[in-house]
């Protein structure tokens, strides 16, 4: 059975402060080595695959299609946002995921780019910003993709606000990074594979590095 983690340092970040002058630059990839070790027993959907698993199969998937850095960065830390939302990050029955048990949206989103703005560009924190909008976008776009959709993303959906009317898939499209944010959903939906092999984070942290805004003299 998993549990709650919390990441008060994250979380004690102001939202918006542009440059990292908090923490240093290793004490942030510190904290996220911790979350992705600590994250490893969380499950995910309906258990197939650990919270961080998901991530990093979903920035294989990035990696696998020629993602840019950005987005690739963007992929592996999409759902980091539920690591300091108090959320309910167990998988303690057989048949229903936390996801699934969840009666409100906690904006996982929100939480997620709130976090990491300090320290990363808008090109990594917009897509992930913008990844649960590209759901609802993609529902009301793509007849093909609203109908794969797992039990669990079909759930989430109602409580993220549904599909999008004509008026706010306009809006989505006028966006900043809008399309990256599609291109992220679409890994992000696909990767849930059980017991696949990918990457760890320790193979993307000279490109974390590369892309953390460095902190002003």
């Amino acid at each position: 059975m998993g549990g709650v983690i919390k990441t008060e340092k994250l979380n004690n970040v102001p939202a918006g402060a542009g440059t990292n002058n908090l923490i240093s630059s290793t004490a942030f990839i510190d904290l996220l080595s911790d979350l992705f070790y600590r994250g490893r027993s969380v499950a995910y959907g309906k258990g197939e695959v650990s919270m961080c698993g998901h991530m990093l199969q979903t920035a294989a998937l990035a990696a696998e299609a020629g993602a840019a850095p950005p987005l690739l960065v963007a992929c592996l830390l999409h759902d980091i946002g539920h690591f300091g939302t108090d959320y309910p990050l167990s998988f303690d029955d057989e048949s229903h995921s936390h996801m699934q048990k969840a009666s409100q949206d906690l904006h996982h989103e929100e939480a997620g780019a709130s976090m990491l703005t300090p320290f990363f560009e808008p090109d990594v924190i917009e897509p992930i910003r913008l990844h649960v909008a590209a759901k609802r976008y993609l529902c009301a776009t793509d007849p093909e993709y609203a109908v794969q959709l797992s039990t669990t993303t079909y759930h989430t959906l109602g409580l993220q606000g549904g599909v999008m009317d004509d008026e706010k898939v306009e809006a989505f499209l006028g966006l900043p990074y809008s399309s990256d944010a599609v291109q992220l959903r679409r890994w992000d939906d696909a990767a849930m594979t059980a017991n696949r092999s990918v990457p760890g984070l320790e193979h993307y942290m000279e490109l974390l590095e590369k892309l953390l805004i460095q902190p002003k003299e």
